[in-house]
């Protein structure tokens, strides 16, 4: 994808949006089979003498064990962290996996492979940023849209926050290693590029309404990625190799449209909110995780409901915008009303949504992940104070149309 990724700087290079890009300083990205060989071969080319694996017990089953065994056989010196469960068995980005993988990376590491799905690429992405090491990148599952982003969404004294760290230098992504992963993580993967329906139509309105950062090349990147995978959801299905470079390649192009533009509004609206708002109590209750694109897959679906049935009837009648309070939103509201009107008829609706879901292997209704409908009515009143940003979401509870 090294061709990509120069295409996407020139065009993001001549961008006339206004808004600053950031470089890519990612040196190769590696999607194919036998790709650990090569990524020795890359180390060995950098000239890194001790790199240090971050991993937890599954993801060094499913990749951190080869990698070690291609690491020993180069005579390259290394050590490994294998990041603890919780109570509940699950591995979480939070203060305690942070300070360990702190602890466990050998004075004079010079660079970091992370060899995992989205949690363990956040907790090295976080390390990588506060030693000043470089990370790698080694995908164990297509589960998210990260890997190649710089954001990582830690959880701190409960709360889920999304900092911005450092991108990874090198992405390998082995078919067959992400060919085996669960296929729950598969489904989670797809679910994750879903969301950006909603992600993307509340990107724009904030733009309009609020004059929120936006940049038309990074959407259409974005849009891009989700029609592939939208237009692939059976081959996804099938789960054979095809389908799986296609899921992992649109995740890798949402990664890099985040990291040009900076920050993960092309990929994260108000389905996410609802999603961190989620994991927060579950987190709360201590309740066993559940996969982060799982519960963006659900929320997607669920706010596709909420805005075809209750944002847009509301914006389409005209005596309705008189009782918003915001005079000056108003203004703005009536000057792009036929545009916004137009970007969230283009979700699809919530039946489409769903069975999409089904077909792949996820969970497509909030109860199936055990959140309770209880917990559905507080996020959706409460999940729009988790970001500044302004949403339909947010729209609709500034102006109490639930």
């Amino acid at each position: 994808m090294e061709k990509y990724i120069t295409e996407l700087m020139s065009l993001a290079q001549r961008c006339s949006c206004g808004n600053h890009h950031n470089e890519i300083p990612i040196e190769t990205i590696l999607v194919g089979h036998h790709v650990l060989e090569e990524l020795v071969s890359f180390i060995q080319k950098k000239e890194y003498k001790q790199p240090v694996l971050i991993a937890d017990k599954n993801t060094f089953q499913a990749a951190g064990e080869k990698l070690s065994s291609q690491l020993m056989k180069a005579d390259i010196n290394f050590s490994s962290s294998l990041i603890k469960p919780d109570e509940n068995n699950d591995v979480v980005a939070n203060e305690i996996s942070l300070v360990q993988a702190l602890l466990e990376i050998p004075n004079g590491t010079d660079v970091i492979v992370a060899v995992g799905a989205g949690t363990i690429h956040d907790i090295a992405r976080f390390c990588s940023a506060k030693t000043g090491v470089p990370f790698i990148s080694v995908p164990t599952a297509p589960s998210v849209d990260g890997f190649t982003s710089m954001g990582a969404p830690l959880i701190i004294r409960g709360v889920k926050t999304t900092f911005q760290m450092t991108a990874p230098i090198a992405v390998f992504a082995d078919i067959g290693i992400l060919k085996a992963s669960p296929r729950e993580m598969i489904a989670a993967g797809f679910g994750d590029m879903l969301a950006k329906y909603t992600s993307l139509a509340d990107w724009k309105f904030g733009h309009l309404l609020k004059e929120e950062p936006y940049c038309p090349l990074v959407a259409s990147i974005t849009k891009d990625a989700l029609n592939s995978c939208f237009e692939k959801a059976e081959k996804i299905a099938e789960g054979d190799e095809e389908g799986i470079q296609i899921v992992i390649e649109a995740l890798i192009k949402s990664g890099l449209a985040m990291l040009v533009f900076g920050q993960s509004h092309p990929a994260s609206g108000g389905e996410h909110h609802l999603s961190h708002y989620w994991e927060m109590e579950f987190l709360q209750r201590k309740l066993p995780a559940v996969l982060h694109g799982a519960k963006v897959g659900v929320s997607t679906a669920l706010l596709a409901e909420v805005y075809k049935e209750t944002f847009l009837p509301f914006i389409s009648e005209p005596n309705c915008l008189h009782s918003v309070k915001d005079k000056d939103l108003v203004i703005r509201m009536k000057e792009n009303l036929q545009e916004i009107i137009a970007i969230y008829h283009e979700i699809p609706n919530s039946t489409q949504l769903r069975a999409l879901l089904e077909m792949i292997g996820g969970a497509s209704l909030p109860s199936q992940l055990g959140i309770d409908q209880e917990l559905v009515n507080a996020s959706l009143r409460k999940a729009h104070h988790l970001r500044n940003r302004y949403t339909a979401l947010k729209f609709i509870n500034e102006n109490q149309l639930l």
